[in-house]
């Protein structure tokens, strides 16, 4: 099963050469050469001859061996449905200008089962219905009805549920919400009490500040300032003060020190500080509705 030229060395094997109608078997195809020869290997179509079927085909497989040499690979997977003894002609390799061929197989496809000849030729027989199988049917309708009845237990507990948590939110008294201007003003008293600027923590003091003073538009005016940026802030609140320009002048300075000691590591003056706060404080006093007069007013430091 080889065939030797010079240094190259090819063959061709099938691991079974007799094969059941429809079974499959693999044939192996090599070629060994130096690592400076080139071999071709054989290229097959959907046959390898006509009654033999390819299958399948693997890449061609490349390996060094120890000596040095090249040994190429390739298997192919083979069937038949054809009970025949078929001789499968040698097998060509193009080496160069050259062509190696394997020795020839044999490859002796036989039937698995004997066929009786004696039965006459008869028609196919008619469809059959398949009987209705009751219990089949009734399982469906009692697995449908157990998925429904389940569900409905389910919807009932959560209902329940809800209900027995709205009865709760019913009869637990609500808190009334703090104004507005009540809690600015609060928070505004304790970061003048904490004395934050006075212990070196300026940028701390400002944070604090603007947060009272977004906090406050929010929940004064709708806006969305705790989210948004100085500038977006200020063209927002601007239309919102009737045109109070010192007020929102005053707001003005206060945001963009409060930007500049915070991003820039400005280093603001205590004047500046104590004026801050005092537009907060003025800034909340001025904006509070008539009808909602603030309960603190401004104190001097």
């Amino acid at each position: 099963m080889l065939h030797l030229l010079l240094s190259i060395l090819v063959s061709a094997a099938i691991d079974s050469t007799t094969l059941k109608l429809g079974d499959q078997t693999a044939m192996h195809l090599e070629a060994t050469m130096a690592i400076d020869d080139r071999v071709t290997m054989p290229v097959y179509g959907e046959y390898l001859i006509p009654g033999i079927e390819i299958v399948s085909r693997s890449g061609v497989d490349s390996t060094t061996l120890p000596d040095g040499r090249l040994r190429l690979r390739q298997d192919l997977v083979l069937t038949s449905f054809e009970d025949s003894l078929f001789s499968i002609a040698p097998i060509a390799f193009v080496a160069g200008n050259d062509t190696l061929y394997s020795d020839p197989l044999m490859l002796n496809v036989v039937q698995p089962f004997v066929l009786d000849t004696t039965y006459a030729i008869t028609d196919i027989k008619p469809i059959e219905k398949a009987p209705v199988w009751l219990w089949g049917i009734l399982r469906w309708v009692v697995l449908a009805l157990f998925l429904c009845a389940l569900g409905g237990l389910v919807w009932y507990i959560v209902r329940r549920l809800n209900d027995h948590k709205s009865l709760q939110t019913f009869f637990v008294p609500k808190v009334p919400e703090r104004p507005a201007e009540e809690v600015a003003l609060e928070k505004l008293d304790n970061i003048r009490s904490e004395k934050i600027w006075q212990s070196g923590r300026e940028k701390d003091y400002h944070t604090q500040l603007t947060d009272v003073v977004r906090e406050y538009i929010a929940r004064r005016f709708g806006v969305q300032s705790v989210e948004q940026t100085s500038d977006e802030t200020l063209r927002a609140i601007k239309p919102l003060l009737n045109d109070r320009r010192e007020l929102y002048q005053g707001l003005n300075d206060m945001l963009r020190l409060a930007d500049l000691v915070k991003f820039a590591k400005w280093k603001a003056t205590p004047d500046e500080n104590e004026k801050s706060l005092q537009t907060a404080y003025r800034f909340v006093q001025d904006t509070t509705p008539v009808n909602q007069p603030a309960e603190k007013e401004e104190e001097a430091v």
